[in-house]
C-alpha cells in the first residue's frame, strides 16, 4: 500500500464540452457512468492501452480511481481519472483519453469534460460546492481557464470553483 503526495501535471486537452461523450464519426451522444476500480481490477487496465501506469495509481492508498464508460457498455473504458479527497476540495492527480480517444481521428469527443466534470459532481457530494484542485503543464494553463472556466492559485497549480463546477455539472450531469 502507498500513500503519498506525487502529483502528476494534468496534461489533458478539452477538445469539446459536450452533455456527455459524442462520436466523432456520426455525432451521436452517449450517455456514461463512473465505476470506481479498486487494486482487483488491475486487469481491466493494460499497460499497452495508456501512457501513465494506472496499476501503480491503484496502489495509492489517499486515492480513488474511476473509469468513465458508456452507459450500459461498462467492459470498454472511455477514459480513466484519479483524485483524492482533501479537507476542502477534491484534487485531481490524474487523467487520460483512452488512446482512441486522442488524436485526429478519436472515437469520442467530450470525454476529458466529462471526467472533470465528475471530479466537480463528486467534490460537491463532498460538502465543498465542486471546488476541484489539479496542477496544469504550464501550456495548458491557459487552456484550462477558457475551457473550464478553472483559475491559478499559483502558476500551474489552478482550481475550478463553485461557479465553473455548477457549469460543467449542468453540462454532463442533468438530473
Amino acid at each position: 500500500m502507498k500513500k503519498g503526495k506525487k502529483i502528476t501535471e494534468v496534461s489533458i486537452e478539452i477538445d469539446k464540452l459536450t452533455n456527455s461523450i459524442e462520436s466523432r464519426y456520426s455525432g451521436d451522444i452517449f450517455d456514461t457512468e463512473f465505476y470506481r476500480l479498486m487494486k482487483t481490477d488491475k486487469k481491466e487496465i493494460k499497460k499497452s492501452d495508456w501512457l501513465f501506469n494506472w496499476t501503480e495509481e491503484l496502489n495509492y492508498t489517499d486515492r480513488e480511481v474511476y473509469k468513465l464508460t458508456i452507459k450500459d457498455n461498462a467492459n470498454i473504458i472511455q477514459g480513466l481519472i484519479s483524485l483524492s479527497i482533501e479537507p476542502d476540495h477534491v484534487l485531481i492527480h490524474l487523467i487520460e483519453n483512452a488512446k482512441f480517444n486522442i488524436g485526429k481521428h478519436k472515437a469520442f469527443i467530450g470525454v476529458a469534460g466529462n471526467m472533470f466534470a465528475f471530479a466537480c459532481k463528486k467534490s460537491k457530494e463532498m460538502g465543498f460546492k465542486g471546488f476541484v484542485g489539479f496542477v496544469a503543464k504550464t501550456k495548458l494553463v491557459e487552456h484550462y481557464k477558457e475551457t473550464l472556466g478553472a483559475q491559478n492559485i499559483t502558476t500551474q497549480r489552478m482550481a475550478i470553483d463553485e461557479a465553473a463546477a455548477n457549469q460543467l455539472i449542468n453540462q454532463y450531469f442533468k438530473s
